[in-house]
């Protein structure tokens, strides 16, 4: 997969170099490349940022240094995915992770301020796929955090990229329920000790146990989750 991150602070995103995603990168699974948006510009300022038309609080982000930015990137190319992180966007969830873990090429767009003027959105959606995303309902000085959470995410589910693929299929979001809780050694700790089910051996009871534990912590922490 080919990983572009376009952001007015590319030096975010050195901990790329780390991690899982910088074994990828080693593998050769994942390239990545930070491209700093000012590089398009052409004032002394090296402005981005102009204020809104209508009036408004804050600045929105210029199209001009997008065009050219995102034109750098993806030149003719129609199969490349264009990734808008949003608190306007579509929730991100663990099958948007999937979805875009099979694609070959995404583009981050890390907006800043009070977002990307629209119209480079709807220039770019008649050109590639545009995914505004969100990462919650709250919002972020920038896009560069989520734009990290949404790589950490899809990335660990390219294939070869996790070492024990079995882990992923267990997890929280997979089946739709939170994942079942976990234990190691030592057997009590502070006096606490591991539930009983899991030191019996008795495999089948184990997954029915942990299917239960599943269940409940959906309905105690997450019960939109669950089928009405």
């Amino acid at each position: 997969m080919r990983i572009d991150i376009v952001s007015i602070f590319p030096e975010f995103f050195s901990v790329l170099d780390v991690s899982l995603v910088g074994k990828a990168r080693q593998k050769g699974l994942v390239s990545t490349s930070v491209t700093d948006l000012r590089d398009f510009t052409y004032d002394v300022h090296r402005t981005v940022d102009d204020s809104p038309y209508g009036g408004g609080a804050g600045m929105v982000m210029k199209p001009e240094p997008w065009g050219e930015a995102i034109d750098s990137i993806i030149g003719d190319e129609t199969s490349a995915v264009l990734v808008v992180p949003s608190p306007a966007g579509e929730p991100f969830t663990q099958a948007i992770a999937r979805e875009l873990a099979a694609e070959e090429h995404l583009v981050f767009a890390c907006g800043r301020y009070e977002g990307i003027d629209q119209r480079v959105m709807d220039h770019f959606g008649s050109r590639i796929r545009v995914r505004p995303l969100s990462l919650g309902d709250y919002v972020l000085n920038g896009g560069e955090v989520a734009t990290m959470a949404f790589i950490e995410a899809i990335t660990r589910l390219i294939p070869g990229m996790v070492g024990n693929p079995e882990s992923l299929v267990e997890e929280s979001h997979e089946d739709g329920l939170l994942e079942y809780p976990s234990y190691t050694k030592p057997q009590l700790w502070r006096e606490l000790e591991v539930p009983e089910v899991l030191r019996s051996g008795n495999h089948a009871a184990i997954a029915a146990w942990r299917r239960e534990q599943q269940i409940e912590r959906t309905k105690a922490i997450r019960p939109d989750l669950l089928p009405e």
